[in-house]
């Protein structure tokens, strides 16, 4: 095990074979982390947040921190809601520079194994990511929502909460997932529909100003 300077780890915490902790890391109590795994330089792990093996966490990650759970009072303010949930990494994952994971509120968030994140990703609370998904830059996903094996999100695309994106599909970039949607197809647009759809609507609508100068013609 490699730990570089000024890096903190907490009490509890299990480290496998060959782990590489880069400088100015913090890691909480109870975390685990496996074999093989790297994390830069400026990560932070809160407590209890579970790594797997092979691993890659770039600098700037946080996993762990709370969700963004808040409940409306008579008074117009808000009570945070209790976060009983944790961070599991599964093995294979690859996170990008200043990607943001918050724990669950009523369960763990679950990132699948051989997923990869680019940078500056958010994960909500509750969020289960499967196995060998793609993310691109910039992609915000909402709590409790779930994508399923092999999904690709494209950058910039967002996720509403409390949804499904089935196996193998594709969301283009800058599109929005406002409601569940079937596996291998490719999305686009807000809200996201199939690809061919969308591309058939952006041609009929380039031809409106000619449409409607014909139509005033006769």
């Amino acid at each position: 095990v490699f730990v570089g300077a000024m890096s903190v780890i907490s009490k509890g915490v299990k480290l496998g074979n060959g782990v590489k902790i880069f400088h100015n890391v913090s890691i909480e109590d109870e975390c685990e982390i496996g074999d093989g795994t790297v994390l830069y330089s400026g990560v932070r792990l809160y407590r209890k947040t579970k790594i797997g093996r092979n691993c890659i966490l770039h600098s700037g990650v946080v996993a762990g921190s709370d969700g963004f759970g808040f409940a409306p009072l008579p008074d117009s303010s808000y009570s945070k809601v209790p976060q009983l949930g944790n961070v599991v990494i599964e093995d294979d994952v690859e996170i990008g520079a200043s990607c943001t994971i918050d724990r669950g509120v009523s369960h763990d968030t679950i990132i699948g194994r051989g997923t990869k994140l680019d940078n500056m990703v958010h994960v909500g609370h509750d969020t289960v990511i499967g196995k060998n998904c793609l993310i691109a830059a910039q992609v915000g996903i909402a709590g409790a929502t779930t994508l399923e094996d092999g999904v690709t999100l494209w950058g910039q695309v967002g996720v509403n909460k409390t949804l499904r994106i089935g196996a193998g599909a594709v969301v283009l970039g800058q599109s929005g997932v406002v409601s569940s949607i079937d596996g291998n197809i490719t999305y686009f647009g807000t809200p996201a529909v199939d690809a061919q759809t969308k591309r058939r609507e952006f041609v009929w609508i380039k031809r409106i100003p000619e449409l409607w100068k014909k139509m005033m013609s006769e």
